[in-house]
């Protein structure tokens, strides 16, 4: 007897319905984060924009609403470089639950010297992992009232090179900006990871899944004016990338998909089809540092320690 699958094959041009519930997306008012606030707007779902720029978070909302007929989309201030703030801006989300957060927001230097947060944290390492591993102790009580939550972390493909150096986290003894971002990109897959092992010991109705978009380029991305303006020339010049890479609006499909398909398990790790650059959405094995569970156990102590965060709280 041939066995038939009562889902159908996933399609990220026609994504499931969604309505009622509650996603907030970190960094949505640009880059790939847009496109998973837009996508998962045409779900029906009411989809939050953490943002620290309001007026870049207004310009988002205004392109999502002309895009999406009959979204529900609104914004937060959200600052991840400020950890004190992080309480408040989870108040300011005024919901009863949260179906998924989509931890996307970062920040990327190109260039030394080497900066530091407000706390004294060294900016992407504080703001792309640190403020993140805060905001979901304060995000964890919401997260637990709705019947299966999600955490989407958002990692990059160039952390599967890199390897963390836990003795200098704040990248204080030796500082290159393009090392130290995938560095902060890693330890963000290691807490997603480490995250759900915690949230399965604790019988957690919460699950967090690990993606990353593979190779998303601004110069395959659609134009969205005035957030991403895509010209003539950049469009034509960028062509034989499109072999290998893609635009940040695919880029955005493995975090959709981790956000709204059943299917989808916590602790799996999610990236694009083709050689984990480019495509479709599919599960790919865990790189195997990231399943290193001592370098992830003691990553997150680490990061206790820097933020203050309570263990058990962001456990579930």
């Amino acid at each position: 007897m041939v066995s038939i699958s009562s889902a159908p094959p996933w399609n990220v041009q026609r994504l499931p319905r969604a309505d009622g519930r509650v996603f907030l997306v970190t960094g949505g008012n640009a880059g790939i984060g847009y496109f998973v606030a837009e996508q998962l707007s045409a779900t029906g779902a009411t989809v939050v924009l953490g943002s620290r720029n309001p007026a870049k978070a207004e310009a988002a909302m205004a392109s999502i609403r002309a895009r999406v007929r009959g979204s529900r989309v609104r914004a937060v201030g959200l600052d991840l470089a400020d950890l004190s703030s992080l309480s408040t801006a989870v108040e300011s989300l005024e919901v009863e639950r949260l179906d998924a957060v989509v931890h996307n927001a970062g920040v990327a230097l190109d260039d030394p010297p080497r900066e530091e947060t407000g706390d004294g944290h060294e900016l992407m390492f504080g703001t792309n992992h640190l403020g993140h591993f805060a905001l979901t102790q304060w995000l964890m009580p919401l997260l637990s009232a709705s019947p299966a939550a999600r955490v989407v972390t958002m990692g990059s493909f160039a952390a599967k090179s890199e390897r963390l150096d836990l003795d200098d986290l704040q990248s204080r003894r030796d500082y290159r900006p393009k090392r130290v971002y995938g560095r902060s990109k890693l330890a963000q897959m290691y807490f997603g990871v480490e995250l759900d092992r915690r949230l399965r010991a604790a019988a957690s109705t919460v699950a967090s899944v690990v993606v990353h978009p593979g190779g998303a380029l601004d110069s395959l991305t659609p134009s969205r004016p005035p957030i991403h303006v895509r010209t003539a020339g950049a469009r034509l010049s960028a062509a034989p990338a499109a072999l290998l890479v893609q635009g940040k609006h695919a880029g955005a499909w493995p975090a959709v998909r981790a956000v709204l398909d059943p299917a989808v398990r916590g602790g799996q790790l999610w990236g694009p089809r083709v050689f984990g650059l480019r495509g479709e959405p599919r599960r790919e094995p865990v790189w195997n540092h990231l399943a290193d569970p001592s370098i992830a156990a003691r990553l997150w102590d680490a990061s206790c320690d820097l933020t203050g965060a309570d263990v058990n709280t962001i456990s579930g």
